[in-house]
């Protein structure tokens, strides 16, 4: 199913416009996952600036430019996270950024950026185009400024299901509203939007809600004919091999291993050779895409061929009891249930580490403050010991000094025991002194009262009788 609807610009008006149409690049593009809905359309890009006249002077911008910007041939083993972490700093001025496909180029994606500001996008402009992407790629980052875009065309391959419907009003990952982070929004190129802040931490490059891989697988070959249409491979042991409508190797490796399980890898449904069915019991149907519940039951002869699937329906038209809306409502509200619980989990898991991180500072705390209380007890001791060791210093050292107290009065005492007696044997010396001198002055008396009484006898005078006091004081010096 095709139709055309007028063109649809995701930038400002075209009628503003400085350059003619002439003088833009049209650069068709699409998006969606193709097996269930996809867009076209058209970016106009301004032509690339010309080369500056010296490495340090910057290049020539287009006039009347606008903040859009169009990132072409990013590698496609480079994740969306990792784009997002390219940009770094640039995120928080981003307001949009949608993957694209160019038509013809399989191994690579291009980016629509738009920003908040003129001025943030020619700093990206001036900092991303001509550099290579990380230091590891030898592939170059082009950016190109954005005239306008115009969706031309939408092709829809099935219904839309929950995964395929218009844009939720939230992401998809932490269930918060779009509009709410400053970061931007990304839509992915099976038009599935997140911010920026949760699709970074996405390090796979499928989407996180239909699994849509942007990097496709190499196309896949019949191990004996080499065809690649209507292939299945092998669950057990892994052998491609083509179906019963082409050269039948699928179900001749099944009768010659016995392997009765092949997945097909158009539908990615599974067959059982020896029950003779699916195992799945909702498939998707060929015509509409629409879940439906598979009730056939064929009989297939001993050459492989099924009297039921050989009409020219086949054996994936046997759909019956179709109930789209319900089953669409079943699985939106199993999903949005899902993710509500899935949040919940979450939740609890993040009370769980904080409660655990509490636990953890508690215990942190309490050893830490039982480790200084132990250092400051061990210092306490110390100290308290020293304390005793100085007290005992102490009353040594007092009782030094009283003892030395006591021998300093005994010294004095003696000392002056020993002036005492000096003083006596001084005050005894002296009186003998006296006694000795008066001798001498008696005995010079008595020398000259000899002599006079000599002189006397000679002349006939008698001599006096000596007196008691000086017959004592005789008898005293000769002992």
């Amino acid at each position: 199913m095709a139709t055309s609807g007028e063109s649809t610009s995701l930038a400002p008006s075209s009628a503003s416009t400085s350059l003619s149409a002439s003088a833009l690049d049209s650069v068709p593009f699409s998006s969606g996952n193709p097996r269930i809905e996809e867009a076209r359309g058209v970016v106009l890009l301004y032509p690339d600036p010309p080369a500056a006249a010296s490495s340090s002077s910057s290049p020539v911008l287009p006039v009347g430019r606008k903040p859009w910007v169009f990132v072409p041939a990013v590698p496609n083993h480079l994740t969306y996270a990792d784009f997002c972490n390219i940009c770094g700093s640039f995120l928080t001025h981003m307001l949009e950024m949608r993957i694209v496909r160019i038509d013809g180029v399989e191994d690579q994606y291009s980016v629509l950026i738009k920003f908040d500001v003129q001025s943030s996008t020619d700093s990206f402009y001036e900092n991303f185009n001509g550099r290579r992407f990380t230091s590891l790629e030898d592939n170059v980052c082009r950016v190109r400024f954005v005239e306008d875009i115009h969706y031309t065309q939408l092709i829809e391959h099935a219904h839309s299901s929950v995964t395929s419907s218009a844009e939720q009003p939230t992401c998809p990952v932490c269930l918060e509203r779009l509009d709410q982070d400053p970061g931007g929004i990304l839509t992915t190129i099976c038009n599935h939007s997140f911010h920026c802040a949760c699709i970074s931490k996405w390090t796979d490059s499928s989407c996180p809600v239909c699994r849509y891989c942007q990097q496709q697988p190499e196309k896949s070959m019949c191990s004996i004919c080499g065809t690649s249409e209507n292939l299945w491979i092998c669950v057990i042991c892994g052998h491609v091999g083509c179906g019963r409508y082409k050269g039948g190797h699928a179900i001749e490796h099944w009768k010659e291993t016995q392997h009765c399980y092949s997945l097909e890898l158009e539908t990615q449904k599974v067959w059982d050779y020896a029950g003779d069915n699916y195992v799945h019991r909702l498939i998707q149907s060929k015509t509409d895409g629409n879940l439906v519940e598979y009730n056939f039951y064929g009989d297939h002869s001993a050459d492989g061929m099924c009297s039921t699937c050989s009409g020219d329906a086949g054996i994936g038209e046997a759909l019956l009891n179709s109930k789209v809306e319900a089953i669409v409502e079943e699985y939106n509200d199993l999903v949005t249930s899902q993710l509500e619980k899935q949040r919940n989990y979450y939740e609890s898991l993040l009370l769980e580490v904080k409660e655990d991180n509490e636990k953890e500072i508690a215990a942190a705390t309490e050893k830490a403050v039982g480790i200084k209380v132990q250092k400051l007890q061990t210092k306490l001791d110390k100290c308290m010991e020293e304390t005793r060791f100085l007290t005992d210093i102490h009353e040594n050292l007092v009782k030094n000094m009283e003892m030395w107290r006591e021998r300093i009065q005994k010294v004095k005492e003696r000392e002056q025991a020993a002036l005492r007696l000096k003083d006596e044997k001084i005050e005894k010396l002296e009186e003998e002194l006296r006694d000795l001198m008066a001798h001498f002055e008696r005995q010079d008396t008595v020398a000259e009262a000899s002599d006079s009484i000599s002189s006397d006898i000679n002349e006939g005078t008698t001599l006096p009788v000596q007196s008691e006091s000086s017959a004592k004081s005789s008898i005293s010096i000769r002992n």
